[in-house]
């Protein structure tokens, strides 16, 4: 199944809109983010697992590919560990997507499945 979620990155002091789609299908168990993250988005795949883990879900021992998008701008920072996460459950079929459709979802997960603030600002 895939599951579409809204949230936003910067660029420079501008916000802009980035699609989270998380696709969950059977093969060897993989974890790969693509559209253009840096470090701080490639490291959200443990925090993802850990956090969901250690709030009780299950984590599926499948292929899950995240699409980041617009794919030609680069996204920076841990902000995108909740959309993904979500998307996960809901790709995974342990979440409704209906909640979360008109939303735009920020937040940085800790590893006990807390989420922390993000301190970023645009104009």
């Amino acid at each position: 199944m895939i599951s579409k979620l809204r949230s936003s990155a910067l660029l420079g002091v501008d916000a802009f809109i980035v699609e989270v789609e998380v696709y969950v299908s059977n093969g060897l168990p993989s974890f790969n983010i693509v559209g253009l993250p840096d470090t701080a988005i490639q490291e959200s795949r443990e925090r993802v697992r850990s956090a969901l883990k250690n709030a009780e879900y299950h984590f599926p021992m499948q292929r899950i590919t995240v699409n980041l998008a617009p794919a030609d701008v680069k996204k920076e920072g841990p902000a995108l560990d909740l959309p993904i996460a979500i998307g996960v459950l809901i790709a995974n079929e342990q979440m409704e997507a209906i909640p979360f459709k008109d939303f735009i979802i920020i937040g940085e997960l800790s590893l006990n499945g807390s989420i922390r603030p993000t301190l970023r600002k645009c104009s």
